[in-house]
């Protein structure tokens, strides 16, 4: 199937092309018809499934005379980074069109934005706090906005914006509004929200709900949290691994884990909620670059981070919500590309394990290290059927000192190890 199949004119489907994509993917393949047909979706895709063109190819279409006076289109978005992501593809996809894209998030100075928006503009992506403030200064006008798109509806709702989200919709005057709504999983919240907005939505659901990606090697380490740096040096290089994400539950945790893998030699950044944008885009850049082989983020900083070869992912603390788990695996595996997953366990936080692995429908095999052993014993629930064979046991086979939970290892003491 090529994209023209579809019902995008030729210029989308040559910006579509310059950026190396022939074939539309399955969020794309399901949403984009109903969507340049002006019908309400609700769509459920992992991200890395070509989501966000799944939305901007059609709705730049539908929008493709600029008029460029009050917004159209209106995108809302969770974090600053993805309103930065989805902002730069409605550019990218849109460069034949001459529409106006504006991204408007805190963090910044708003007077740029204000300049920018009393000159016309006909797409925003905007995250809800910020987009509130220029409703209260008077500065954006709503009720023009013929398409809205409610972007990471899961993750908007367990950041408490479903108040913001409704004092916007308050604020959206036509009746003959087309509204968009795209979620990695579906708890009931999220249900409720869809049922609320959208009209006769046509459903597009390529992933089973609350599912990992396929391409995504799931590992479980069980660990002692005084051994978890060490684990995690560790793996790094005996591994050899050139980029890794790595997930910690909290703002002074990221600083923290940085600064101790800068004095390990591992060139590291933290990203999170309290440092500046500029501070976090640079982080980010520098990842990219490959300048730095570790990025330590927050969840809520980490979201909207777009990386297509990165191969490896640490839930260096589980995350508080079971759902978050999928969100955070999900950063790895893209593209139809492979990738790692791999979870610190606590002897503790065994309900939190077994909470994880029953939203994601199967047992996560299990690790020691030699040397990091846990001082208590674990103790897991009867396994989950896995689906087909063990993806995440044998990953270029079993490295030295490695083993599963019940198994023996190779010695590994933690004076021999590599420093």
């Amino acid at each position: 199937m090529k994209f023209q199949t579809l019902g995008l004119v030729s210029e989308l489907c040559a910006a579509v092309e310059s950026r190396g994509y022939l074939e539309p993917t399955p969020i794309q393949a399901g949403a984009i018809p109903a969507i340049l047909d002006k019908k309400d979706v609700l769509g459920g895709a992992q991200t890395g499934t070509g989501k966000t063109a799944a939305f901007a190819l059609p709705m730049l279409q539908l929008l493709e005379k600029p008029l460029n006076s009050a917004p159209r289109a209106l995108i809302l978005t969770p974090t600053r980074e993805l309103a930065e992501q989805v902002a730069e593809s409605f550019i990218a996809y849109g460069r034949h069109l001459h529409l106006k894209v504006l991204k408007i998030y805190g963090g910044v100075p708003i007077k740029p934005q204000i300049r920018s928006l009393s000159r016309g503009i006909d797409i925003v992506v905007a995250t809800p706090g910020r987009l509130l403030d220029h409703v209260q200064q008077r500065t954006i006008d709503l009720s023009n906005i013929d398409i809205l798109v409610l972007d990471e509806a899961d993750r908007m709702l367990d950041m408490g914006f479903i108040n913001d989200i409704k004092a916007v919709l308050r604020l959206l005057k036509k009746p003959s509004r087309q509204t968009l709504m795209f979620s990695a999983t579906y708890a009931k919240d999220v249900e409720k929200l869809a049922l609320s907005i959208l009209k006769n939505p046509v459903r597009v659901e390529v992933a089973k709900r609350n599912a990992a990606a396929e391409d995504v090697r799931q590992r479980v380490y069980f660990v002692d949290r005084a051994g978890k740096l060490d684990l995690l040096v560790h793996l790094i290089r005996e591994g050899s691994w050139y980029q890794v994400l790595i997930f910690v539950r909290t703002k002074h945790g990221a600083d923290r884990l940085a600064k101790k893998l800068n004095k390990a030699d591992i060139p590291s950044a933290a990203i999170h909620g309290d440092k500046k944008q500029g501070a976090r885009t640079r982080a980010l850049d520098n990842f990219k670059k490959g300048d730095l082989q570790a990025l330590i983020a927050t969840d809520i900083a980490a979201r909207g981070i777009d990386l297509v070869d990165l191969s490896h992912v640490v839930n260096f603390d589980l995350p508080q919500q079971a759902e978050d788990y999928v969100h955070r695996i999900g950063r790895t595996g893209r593209a139809g590309k492979s990738g790692d997953a791999i979870s610190f366990v606590m002897p503790e936080e065994m309900k939190k394990l077994n909470e994880i692995e029953r939203v994601v429908k199967t047992s996560i095999p299990a690790k020691t290290v030699a040397g990091f052993e846990p001082s208590a014993p674990v103790t897991r629930e009867p396994e989950l059927p896995k689906p087909g064979a063990d993806r995440g046991s044998s990953h270029r086979g079993n490295r030295r000192g490695e083993t599963g939970a019940q198994g023996s290892a190779d010695r590994h003491p933690r004076s021999g190890r590599k420093r």
